[in-house]
């Protein structure tokens, strides 16, 4: 509970200082970047704190490692904008939208439930269009948001849809991304059209196929093996650890990488925050061409246009 507490606080601090640091910007240049680049170190100790939780708890493997990976990343990344690096000031104003997008619906009821509802009666209508009726009952919040599969033998087995099974992460990062950059609304609204809604479709997708998976018990394979290698112990729970935690998550990897070109098709400003990532893993510097935007001028270091 106190660690939850502790990620939660780190969380809204993240987001605070990024948006405080972005308006601090537009007065005052130097306490922006000292304010940025002071809460990329305060973002840093937030995905420390979840390493843990992803590993322990979520038995995600994918998500403690880029978790883990983020942790010096955001170290060097506010290192690296009091270095001069201004380009950077684009992730750092894409990082404060994708907050303000994401965190009020793991606090908000009247965001989060409705959210939940939605995702939840959308999966089930998708499964039953392919022929599987799970009953839906009750979470113990008493929301209707968990698919109850019986198995012959009379197991019962139970997949809730929660707020990670939403895809809001995803599309907070997208929406973030598209958001921070300077183009005309014209081919942001595009970027937006060929990114969010085919997250939400994918995740879809993804949900019906991990609920189905595990409730029919489709990868009941390498059981042993799976059980040890997740730190598990219910034979029932294989199915549900391959179909998410190696196939869905993998899968999702793909996924996104797949839809950050199709939006860069439409909005390649953000080959900005492209060669940034890429110059903060490996230390080099990149050179992109995407073509440059419809109109006049190219993109600038910044992600603006150069008329």
């Amino acid at each position: 509970m106190a660690s939850s507490l502790l990620t939660a606080t780190l969380a809204w601090l993240s987001v605070g200082g990024f948006v405080a640091g972005a308006l601090a910007m537009y007065y005052h240049e130097r306490a922006g970047r000292l304010l940025t680049a002071a809460t990329w170190g305060v973002f840093g100790i937030f995905w420390g704190t979840l390493v843990p939780q992803f590993w322990f708890v979520g038995s995600s493997f994918i998500e403690a490692a880029l978790a883990l990976v983020a942790v010096p990343l955001c170290f060097y990344t506010g290192y690296l904008l009091l270095d001069g690096r201004d380009s950077l000031f684009v992730i750092s104003r894409a990082v404060a939208v994708m907050g303000v997008i994401y965190l009020p619906a793991t606090s908000i009821d009247a965001i989060y439930e409705p959210m939940i509802r939605t995702v939840t009666l959308q999966t089930q209508w998708a499964m039953n269009a392919l022929g599987y009726h799970p009953e839906l009952v009750a979470n113990d919040n008493g929301l209707q948001s968990v698919f109850l599969f019986v198995q012959p033998n009379g197991h019962r087995i139970l997949t809730e849809i929660e707020l990670a099974c939403t895809g809001l992460g995803s599309m907070a990062i997208f929406a973030g991304l598209i958001s921070a950059v300077d183009a005309p609304l014209d081919r942001k609204a595009k970027a937006f059209l060929v990114s969010i809604p085919v997250i939400w479709t994918l995740n879809l997708v993804r949900n019906v196929f991990i609920a189905v998976a595990f409730g029919e018990q489709w990868f009941q394979v390498f059981v042993p093996q799976v059980l040890a290698l997740f730190g598990q112990s219910d034979p029932y729970y294989v199915s549900f650890l391959v179909a998410d935690k190696i196939l869905s998550q993998s899968a999702s990897v793909v996924a996104l990488v797949a839809i950050m070109f199709a939006t860069l098709r439409y909005l390649p400003e953000l080959k900005t925050v492209v060669a940034d990532l890429l110059y903060l893993v490996t230390g080099d510097e990149h050179e992109f061409d995407f073509g440059d935007p419809p109109g006049r001028g190219g993109v600038r270091a910044d992600g603006g246009r150069e008329e």
